[in-house]
């Protein structure tokens, strides 16, 4: 038994500790101090970021009070929305492997549709795996349909011919941040390609910003975002991929689009129409923004600029809507002269490719009683212009 696995047990063997960390207040200091009195140094220390972990998680993962979460496992791990979304697309009954399974949310979706072995080369990782899924499926958070097996061990020595898997590769072995380049994960990028072409089918989460583009031939790359913030891009390959090579999926709607992003195009406007939308990020970042203005009959203003704009709200979570006041030129003088004539109670800056400071420019702007207004720099053919727009919500301009 690993000292880690030994600080588990003796963690779980005395949930009071929990209870009395709760209830104290003061320093961290004051804290350790007191709670040495009745344990361990080393268990002390050991709850103390447990607890933290399971701070940072509320809202995130269910019953997070009562998880074993470590900090470095609960950033790296899936989000809960997101590992269902992907468990939907395994076969019911089939079994698959969760290498690097970590704390223990993709194996917890997973189980949904089937048996799981999860992989991790970390004894002391796969005992809160194994606490987390009994946890959830306590509590009804897991619906569980089939077995589930552990195995500690490094992915690297296993044989996956023929199986199907799930990999969450470590993007921070031995660095303070997570890895942008595949090359640096682990597995690296080349065990990855090997794995795509030895495997029945499966999935690779990979980092929204690496990069992914043209490292896996044949295979489907899926950009998910969650709340406007694109959290994965998840690479399905063998049985499992599509037909095309790109698809942007939006949560928590379940809207998803699959395409070639070369089979579209978006035309150039002359000038701005009514509004203007902000793609969201898994629209940019899987290349299918011109798609989506072709589908809605929306046109770029810039081909060096995402923004599109367009006669009508569309019906689709893939773009947020605005209704634009006033165009203007990308000069702070005319902007103030507008504003002072027409001011906002309170202003949103948003801006993709121009040098903008947010904070700074909101404190200059001159503020009254009106709507909330929202200020987007922009390129609109070559040259930078400032739109001024109000949020559209439930198809109504808001105030």
């Amino acid at each position: 038994m690993t000292d880690e696995v030994a600080l588990l047990n003796g963690m779980r063997a005395n949930p009071a500790l929990f209870d009395q960390l709760r209830a104290l207040s003061g320093s961290e200091l004051a804290v350790q101090q007191k709670l040495r009195t009745e344990y361990d140094a080393a268990m002390v220390r050991a709850a103390i970021v447990v607890q933290e972990a399971r701070a940072k998680a509320e809202g995130k993962l269910p019953d997070a009070q009562k998880l074993w979460l470590t900090r470095v496992g609960l950033e790296q791990s899936t989000a809960w929305k997101v590992a269902q979304h992907k468990a939907q697309r395994f076969p019911d009954g089939e079994h698959v492997f969760d290498l690097c399974s970590g704390i223990g949310v993709d194996t917890a979706a997973l189980l949904s549709r089937g048996s799981v072995t999860s992989v991790d080369v970390d004894p002391a990782m796969l005992l809160r795996c194994l606490w987390n899924i009994e946890t959830w499926r306590e509590n009804d958070a897991v619906h569980a349909g089939g077995a589930w097996h552990q195995n500690a061990t490094d992915v690297l020595s296993l044989d996956l011919s023929g199986k199907l898997v799930h990999l969450d590769p470590d993007r921070r072995k031995g660095r303070d941040r997570p890895a942008k380049r595949l090359e640096h994960y682990h597995p690296d990028l080349e065990w990855m390609q090997q794995l795509v072409q030895k495997a029945d089918g499966g999935a690779l989460k990979l980092g929204p910003a690496s990069n992914f583009m043209q490292k896996f031939p044949q295979s489907e790359i899926e950009l998910v975002s969650q709340n406007g913030e694109c959290r994965e891009a998840t690479v399905w390959f063998g049985s499992l991929a599509g037909e095309k090579s790109f698809r942007a999926t939006v949560l928590p709607s379940g809207e998803s689009l699959a395409a070639d992003p070369l089979d579209a195009w978006c035309p150039i406007a002359d000038t701005f129409s009514d509004y203007i939308f902000d793609p969201d990020p898994a629209v940019v970042r899987s290349g299918l923004l011109d798609t989506v203005g072709e589908m809605h009959s929306m046109q770029r203003m810039d081909k060096e600029d995402e923004y599109l704009t367009g006669a009508a709200i569309p019906e689709t979570a893939f773009v947020r809507g605005f209704a634009i006041e006033a165009v203007l030129g990308n000069n702070p003088k005319e902007l103030k002269r507008y504003l002072r004539a027409n001011p906002g109670r309170d202003y949103e800056i948003k801006c993709r490719h121009l040098s903008v400071n947010a904070n700074t420019l909101r404190k200059q702007l001159p503020c009254g009683d009106g709507p909330i207004k929202v200020l987007f720099y922009v390129r609109k053919a070559g040259k930078a212009a400032v739109v001024v727009a109000r949020r559209i919500k439930n198809g109504e301009i808001s105030e």
